[in-house]
């Protein structure tokens, strides 16, 4: 089932910030994870499923477990689901259960899978791409982020401010156009694939190629270091033709419930 891969390399990726922090919590409990950051940002106060889930009540009980630890701690939060946990009944009610427990549909993004990436249908800019290795690095990864996911700054700048996140096995990049920072990406290995996180590229310099580009050279050196093609990643709307044409199919969605 290629959804389990999608969904286990989503659900590490949050253990890894919340590990990585000293506010950070990581809990298992019958059929959720709980992968706490602890920061104001409150999609990082993620829940997850972490087992099929039979009927609208089962679906209720792991939705109301981690609302009482959430509640508990008075922080914002969010419910990161894989819809191929539910099943036909909990699928039909799952937005009137979230909704009863105080949270609300927020976004909906397609799972994605490729096994190996297509060969590139246009000549890509040549990027610079560098580690999120020091300051500079650090602030134009944040800034970024920022600017394109449409958060304050400050809150992206708490998530990314422990360097044990870099350390943990989050690996972040960023890619220079002529010494202008111009894109983000980041890779996460686990179920035997390469996630990939934080595609984004600045304002203005969309559309040009630098989110593919900075994909594929920071997949490139993951698939040199540890002999991985296979890849996941969930797509935004605007990046999900741009996906497809690198080889990427739609294997599940992620339904994403905040308070």
């Amino acid at each position: 089932m290629d959804f389990l891969t999608v969904e286990e390399n989503l659900r590490q990726s949050f253990r890894l910030f919340a590990s990585s922090r000293a506010s950070g919590e990581v809990r298992e409990t019958a059929g959720v994870t709980i992968a706490s950051a602890g920061v104001t940002f409150q999609m990082f106060n993620a829940a997850f499923l972490s087992s099929p889930v039979v009927g609208e009540r089962d679906l209720d009980s792991r939705v109301a477990t981690a609302k009482v630890h959430f509640a508990a701690r008075g922080l914002q939060w969010s419910y990161w689901v894989c819809e191929s946990w539910l099943d036909k009944a909990a699928r039909r009610r799952a937005d009137d259960i979230f909704r009863r427990r105080g949270l609300y549909l927020a976004t909906e993004l397609p799972g994605m899978l490729a096994e190996r990436l297509r060969t590139p249908v246009r000549e890509l800019p040549r990027l610079d791409v560098r580690p999120v290795a020091d300051d500079a690095t650090w602030r134009a990864f944040c800034q970024i982020g920022a600017e394109c996911f449409k958060v304050p700054l400050e809150w992206f700048q708490e998530v990314f401010e422990d360097s044990r996140v870099w350390e943990n096995g989050f690996h972040g990049y960023v890619g220079y156009d002529a010494g202008e920072p111009v894109s983000t990406a980041a890779t996460v290995l686990a179920g035997g694939a390469v996630g990939v996180y934080n595609v984004a590229t600045v304002p203005g310099r969309q559309r040009c190629g630098f989110g593919e580009a900075i994909m594929r050279q920071t997949l490139d050196l993951a698939r040199e270091q540890h002999g991985i093609e296979r890849t996941v990643l969930q797509s935004t709307p605007q990046g999900l033709d741009l996906y497809r044409r690198m080889g990427y199919s739609v294997v599940t969605s992620v339904a994403v419930y905040t308070s």
